[in-house]
C-alpha cells in the first residue's frame, strides 16, 4: 500500500484520515503531544503556546481562538497519521 498518498489513508474505522472523522482537537493535540512533544510540536510549529509552559488546556485555548492555528495542528495530525497508518516515519 505504499502507492497510496497520505491524502488517501483511513484510520482503523474506515474513515479518511484528512476528513477528521470524530475526531476532536482535544484528541489531535494528545496524539501531538505524545507523539512529538512540547519542544517538537515548538520547534515543528513556532507557537508561543507550545513554548510557554505548554499544557493541553491552555493550548485548547488558543488554538479554538486561532484558524490559523488550528489549521496548521490539524495539517500536522493528518500526516503524522497518515504516515502512522501506511507504515511510513513520521514527518
Amino acid at each position: 500500500m505504499s502507492f497510496l498518498r497520505a491524502a488517501d489513508a483511513r484510520d482503523e474505522s474506515g474513515h479518511l484520515i484528512r476528513e477528521l472523522h470524530g475526531v476532536n482537537l482535544t484528541t489531535i493535540l494528545e496524539y501531538l503531544v505524545a507523539a512529538y512533544g512540547w519542544p517538537e510540536l515548538d520547534a515543528r510549529l513556532r507557537m508561543n503556546c507550545f513554548a510557554d509552559s505548554p499544557s493541553v488546556k491552555s493550548s485548547l485555548t488558543f488554538l479554538r481562538r486561532t484558524p490559523w492555528a488550528r489549521t496548521k495542528v490539524e495539517e500536522l495530525y493528518i500526516k503524522a497519521r497518515s504516515a502512522e497508518v501506511q507504515g511510513r516515519p513520521r514527518p
